[in-house]
């Protein structure tokens, strides 16, 4: 039955305010005199079913709670014999009309089948607009043509959509990690975490390493496969491309990233970038390393510049760099590290660079403490200089007994007063070429991470670092001078 609808007005009379409980009703007895609220029964099991009636389970119920005579039927309501009197609940009675069920106590029933087709009228007898009629479906009815296209236009349109969705999330998802994808379209971005001039530079010289990292032997590759497979549910799990990896080394290398903060960016355990620098740090080495970097005289004459015309035979120009590290505990270590010309605990090495500015020789790291003679002479270079050669060096490379070589060496005074005119417009001339193995010694300390403090942690695999970062410098950047870029 439906409910008839009250219209509400404040009475005059109310000492006390009672308000039903019901959800979605709002009835309230100090602006309704025509509704009654009555109190839960007594009996548990009538009062459950009101409960469960109103739908409030686990529902708090005091004396002061109240049902509206608006969600009983008529039938269930005993009106009071006088006008002051109080309108009671017939025994038994449980609330049924609510605004979910539109105040109605009967809900439409679902007919079955052959009910329906028997309740159906058919068109002749009593036309119906075609909007209502119900129509059996005829499965044996071949659809019109135009339907048939149109489904499929709809198709076609919502594969589109999909497509074009998926390329967004794929886009999206690389744009918010960590990786070389998301920097590819910016090559002041990949210059700034990978020293590569240019993005396309970076791919060529993936092109090149790619083929042999498939072989690439990894470090702790047990430990690592076991640590991994018993750290479950973990985001630490995830494992990275062989390109990303590469990515990670070069942005280690040239940013200077500590391993917690690469873990964080690649979302990575600190440990999986531990064993993804020391990886990629020996293969690169190696890989680097197996390319014939020593020049032949034929091919440093081919290549010579016209600021080399006064020094025809230069082979290469030699220098010493330094690399600040953390200051050993042990004093007997820290004699041997520190070096007297930086004032700090250091590792040394030696970089030969051909007169057209490739790097053509990379010494290993030595202790702090070796003077420049000696370290030159424990390099190796000895060996690789021949009769017609020259070698340009610094003031401090007294090394003209070592080598069976000319030696280019600015002059000195050694205990002289003062130097002739011709030394003096030899030394500057020297000076302004031997500027040029400086700047590509700042090249190689464009990779910030030799440009702090080494850690000690890190000197079991410093020497391969610092070896790499040497050897990369003829891959990363552009020539030293502008005019020998048609060399």
């Amino acid at each position: 039955m439906a409910f008839r609808k009250f219209k509400y007005q404040r009475r005059e009379d109310s000492s006390s305010t009672d308000h039903c409980c019901v959800p979605l009703c709002v009835a309230s007895s100090k602006f309704n005199s025509v509704l009654s609220f009555h109190t839960f029964p007594v009996d548990e099991e009538i009062r459950r079913k009101w409960i469960h009636s109103i739908r409030r389970e686990r529902f708090n119920i005091t004396s002061h709670t109240r049902v509206c005579s608006r969600h009983f039927i008529s039938e269930d309501l005993i009106e009071p014999s006088t006008p002051k009197g109080r309108r009671l609940l017939r025994k038994g009675a449980v609330p049924t009309l609510f605004q979910w069920n539109g105040y109605s106590v009967a809900e439409p029933r679902r007919t079955g089948v052959w009910q329906r087709r028997e309740d159906y009228t058919p068109v002749d007898e009593d036309p119906m607009p075609m909007d209502a009629q119900h129509l059996e479906h005829d499965y044996c009815s071949v659809p019109e043509p135009a339907a048939v296209d149109h489904a499929l236009d709809q198709t076609e349109d919502l594969r589109k959509e999909v497509d074009r969705l998926r390329r967004q999330v794929e886009e999206l998802s690389v744009s918010q990690r960590f990786c070389l994808g998301r920097f590819a379209a910016s090559d002041d971005d990949v210059r700034f975490y990978t020293r590569f001039v240019t993005y396309s530079h970076l791919m060529a010289f993936w092109k090149l390493i790619e083929p042999a990292s498939h072989n690439m032997i990894r470090v702790s590759r047990a430990r690592a496969i076991r640590s991994e497979a018993g750290t479950t549910g973990s985001a630490w799990g995830q494992s990275l491309q062989p390109i990303d990896e590469f990515f990670l080394f070069m942005v280690h290398l040239s940013v200077g990233l500590k391993q917690q903060d690469l873990a964080h960016r690649f979302n990575i355990h600190q440990s999986t970038v531990s064993r993804i620098i020391t990886t990629w740090a020996n293969f690169l080495y190696t890989i680097l390393g197996s390319v014939r970097i020593w020049m032949s005289e034929e091919e440093v004459k081919a290549h010579l510049p016209n600021e080399f015309q006064d020094y025809p035979d230069t082979q290469v120009v030699i220098d010493c760099t330094e690399l600040r590290c953390q200051t050993p505990s042990s004093l007997l270590l820290q004699s041997e590290v520190f070096s007297t010309y930086k004032s700090h605990c250091t590792f040394k090495g030696l970089i030969g660079m051909a007169p057209h500015g490739a790097i053509t020789f990379v010494s290993s790291l030595y202790a702090g403490s070796v003077s420049d003679k000696e370290l030159f002479k424990q390099s190796g270079i000895v060996s690789l200089l021949k009769h017609g050669m020259a070698i340009m060096v610094d003031k401090g490379f007294l090394v003209d007994d070592c080598v069976p070589c000319k030696v280019y060496r600015p002059a000195y005074l050694s205990k002289r007063e003062q130097m002739s005119a011709d030394e003096v417009r030899e030394t500057q001339s020297i000076a302004r070429l031997r500027v040029h193995v400086e700047r590509l010694i700042r090249r190689v300390k464009q990779h910030k991470l030799f440009d702090t403090v080494i850690p000690l942690s890190i000197t079991g695999s410093i020497n391969q670092l610092y070896t790499v970062a040497c050897l990369l410098v003829n891959y990363q950047n552009g020539p030293l001078v502008k005019a020998w870029a048609k060399d």
